[in-house]
């Protein structure tokens, strides 16, 4: 954070009237934990998002004129999206009222909503309404919201770890602006760690102790970018070394205070399809290491296996396809065999197939094939099916003329006839075009030579696969 590009004076004019307020959180953080005893008060005293909060940029615009517009703030745990609200209702002079997407309902909203009539028309003070987790609230609840924030009753700030494009209503997004927040960065996360260490009012200051070299890098590492996790892992360790008798918090006690790091991941948010389209486009990119990196990761997440081995089967025969036949076999081989043995051995037929998968030769010639004929099929209707291919079990049908004419495969040499396939209106059009790579490359030679010799037959000049297109 260039701490320096900040006015501490700009954030805190608003300080005496947030007096009592402050005493009240001063009493509460008693005995809250370190992450939220460390709460900034300030934006001065905020670190990170420097693209939201540095001079002339959208959250500091917004806060320098002391009434901010209605906000959706984005991001991962730990990032300071509550923290943030509080700071722009305290700039603004606002009454802040928090309100759970989980605790609360319809008629507390209500409730809200007249109180915060009331302080306009008796104190002209504005109400922001912090909505925490809001992609937990359906449809009809986010309806709610809209009346009293176009009228101006309420300025809504929303914080969610969703993407808002999936789990927000469009009317509610249109008349918000979506801020979207990052992962603080390893600058930021031990710039709060060392700030914690050295607190004495509200940190571990008065503790005096000290935070080794090993110890920080080892929780920024930890972190992933989230505050909280590394000021409670910082907290718990500060209380191993406290009651070994030791000064420093080193290396070994903050590994015992971590213990296993949960990875973050949603099974039905944007993380799920991040992951998933990460590991597409890794086994389409042929990079097999990058391919068990995501595979691991969706693993580790909790996904479900039977839904990455579905992805491979899709794979395998929309981007290998006839480069290499066998890959749809692996493909398949693994789905089985992850139902029939399950984790956690079923990551290893899932990482074989990864494997074969990225390092196989590609094509979607066979896919390409598919939305070619689908477009004709749509564009053309029901074309009639050419009379020579038309079977004739009945009398009636042969004298229709149906199956006259069919040229029986078996019955010439190297069963290659000069025989129509595609109705008249589209028998000029080459929907499979199989490329030069893996067993393409025979497919192609073979479908020339095939060519050459219908030519022949027909009495026509021969096209190879490439002038073949109508």
């Amino acid at each position: 954070m260039r701490r320096r590009d900040r006015d501490p004076d700009l954030f805190t004019a608003s300080a005496d009237a947030h007096a009592a307020e402050d005493a009240d959180d001063a009493r509460m953080r008693g005995n809250a934990p370190l992450a939220d005893r460390m709460r900034p008060r300030t934006i001065a005293e905020f670190v990170g998002q420097e693209h939201l909060l540095d001079p002339g940029r959208i959250l500091r615009d917004a806060i320098e004129r002391h009434h901010p517009p209605s906000l959706i703030l984005w991001g991962p745990p730990g990032s300071g999206k509550t923290t943030l609200a509080h700071l722009v209702a305290r700039a603004a002079s606002a009454h802040f009222v928090p309100f759970s997407a989980v605790l609360g309902g319809i008629a507390e909203l209500r409730r809200i909503v007249e109180e915060a009539r009331d302080e306009l028309r008796r104190h002209r003070r504005a109400t922001i309404l912090f909505v925490d987790e809001i992609h937990r609230f359906n449809k009809a609840q986010q309806d709610a919201f809209l009346p009293h924030v176009e009228d101006g009753t309420i300025t809504l700030i929303a914080a969610t770890t969703e993407n808002p494009s999936f789990e927000i209503i469009p009317p509610l997004l249109s008349r918000t602006r979506v801020l979207v927040l990052e992962p603080l960065s390893p600058e930021a996360i031990r710039t709060i760690l060392t700030r914690a260490c050295s607190d004495a009012e509200h940190g571990l200051g008065t503790r005096q102790l000290t935070l080794a070299a090993a110890a920080s890098d080892f929780l920024v590492e930890h972190s992933q970018g989230d505050a909280r996790i590394a000021l409670n892992a910082l907290e718990v360790a500060a209380d191993l070394a406290a009651g070994a008798g030791r000064s420093e918090i080193d290396l070994a006690a903050v590994e015992e205070a971590a213990q296993h790091r949960a990875l973050r991941y949603d099974r039905a948010g944007e993380e799920h399809y991040n992951l998933v389209s990460a590991l597409i486009k890794s086994l389409r990119g042929s990079d097999p290491d990058a391919a068990v990196y995501w595979l691991v990761r969706m693993l580790e997440g909790g996904e479900d296996p039977l839904f990455i081995a579905r992805r491979m089967v899709i794979f395998a025969a929309e981007d290998i396809g006839n480069a290499d036949p066998g890959a749809l076999q692996v493909a398949v081989a693994a789905k089985d065999a992850v139902h029939f043995v399950g984790l956690p051995e079923g990551r290893i037929p899932l990482a074989q197939a990864a494997t074969y998968l990225a390092t196989a030769p590609k094509s979607n010639a066979a896919y390409r094939a598919l939305l070619a004929a689908t477009a004709d099929v749509k564009q053309h209707g029901h074309l009639p099916v050419p009379l020579e291919l038309r079977n004739a079990p009945t009398p009636m049908m042969k004298a229709m003329g149906y199956g006259s004419g069919y040229l029986y495969p078996h019955a010439h040499e190297g069963t290659i006839v000069a025989q129509q396939y595609l109705p008249d209106a589209l028998a000029s059009r080459r929907y499979y075009e199989p490329g030069t790579v893996g067993h393409e490359a025979e497919i192609k030679a073979r479908l020339d030579d095939w060519a050459k010799r219908r030519a022949a037959a027909a009495g026509a000049p021969p096209r190879t696969t490439r002038e073949r297109k109508g």
